[in-house]
């Protein structure tokens, strides 16, 4: 409901209760119903905004002092995966894209590869 119309709703309920219509209890009643109703449609819009991108970060530190930072968004490794694209090099990585589609999905969050290396190369794979 929009905010007018709440409030044009709210006034008609004062003014039941200034011409005796209904009693005080009732107006209560009948206000904290719209307050309640309000509060749901307020959370459902909140919930139907769309949610930032969740990013995929790779981060590499050499041994040699190299810092490599890479982030995507998830979505980009969905489009990739869609027929809009034709990467045949994709399939020759080892990377599973549906794989890590679905641990997206499923809620997958954090860190999901960390690599040191003996030569103190460190590859870290994080899902935010």
């Amino acid at each position: 409901m929009a905010k007018d119309a709440l409030k044009e709703e709210r006034m008609k309920i004062l003014d039941l209760l200034s011409k005796g219509t209904i009693t005080a209890e009732q107006a209560e009643n009948l206000l904290g119903a719209m307050g309640e109703a309000e509060e749901r449609v307020e959370t459902e819009q909140v919930a139907k905004k769309k949610t930032p991108f969740r990013m995929l970060k790779i981060l590499v530190d050499s041994a040699d002092g190299d810092e490599v930072r890479v982030e995507l968004p998830i979505e980009f490794a969905k489009l990739l995966k869609s027929k809009r694209f034709n990467i045949d090099s994709l399939n020759d990585t080892d990377i599973d894209i549906d794989q890590l589609i679905e641990m997206v999905n499923s809620g997958v969050v954090g860190e999901i590869v960390n690599v040191k290396s003996a030569d103190g190369d460190i590859v870290k794979i994080v899902v935010e």
